[in-house]
């Protein structure tokens, strides 16, 4: 004796469904936008970007014993005047949060007291730090050029650079960042101590003033 397989809607007691003959196929919530293929495979591609480049520049920087993140915050005081800028620049230009300030650990970075503003905190880099950077710029720029830039010309920089801060200008709409703070236009390395609009700067270790 075959007993017919039923079940009742969730709700509705009394309206019994055939489980053999009830889809299981998913549908898409009305109002939903759907990727194409092509945007699949697009958003796809730079979400392995994302994951295997960090990793891949940390790997050419292990002799000098710095990952690819702490090799920017490097940068970034390098060029800065005085090897200092206040916590919250330098977290700007290197797009992160200043309390993840492993540099420290490695004596490679000090903190201290702002002069001019005892309220701010300034990140100044040793000469160890130094040190560690001219080391290790070759290393780094060896690594981009051979993983990201070998292949496209100037155009294809532009190009690169344009899509880039594209999405960006989405991800930081206040323009927090270095990298999104001038506009699409925008040719100053992010990592550079950028030049003070603001007469009435207190500290030289903010150069670029807060909107």
């Amino acid at each position: 004796m075959r007993v017919k397989q039923t079940a009742r809607v969730l709700g509705d007691p009394a309206r019994p469904v055939n489980i053999r003959t009830a889809s299981c196929t998913p549908t898409v919530a009305s109002g939903s936008a759907v990727l194409t293929r092509d945007q699949r495979v697009a958003v796809a591609r730079l979400h392995a970007l994302l994951e295997l480049l960090p990793t891949a520049l940390d790997k050419e920087l292990a002799s000098a014993g710095i990952t690819s993140f702490e090799f920017t915050r490097l940068e970034a005081l390098h060029e800065a005047d005085h090897h200092r800028l206040r916590l919250s620049a330098l977290a700007a230009r290197t797009n992160a949060t200043f309390a993840r300030l492993s540099l420290e650990r490695k004596h490679l970075v000090v903190r201290a007291p702002c002069e001019e503003d005892g309220r701010a905190t300034n990140a100044i880099l040793t000469d160890a730090g130094e040190t560690v950077f001219l080391e290790s710029t070759g290393l780094y720029a060896d690594a981009v050029q051979r993983m990201v830039l070998d292949g496209l010309d100037d155009a294809g920089v532009d190009q690169l650079a344009t899509l880039t801060y594209g999405i960006l200008s989405r991800l930081d709409p206040d323009r927090r960042l270095t990298v999104t703070a001038g506009g699409p236009d925008q040719r100053v390395c992010a990592a550079g101590p950028g030049e003070s609009t603001d007469a009435d700067a207190t500290c030289a270790a903010d150069p670029v003033p807060a909107r």
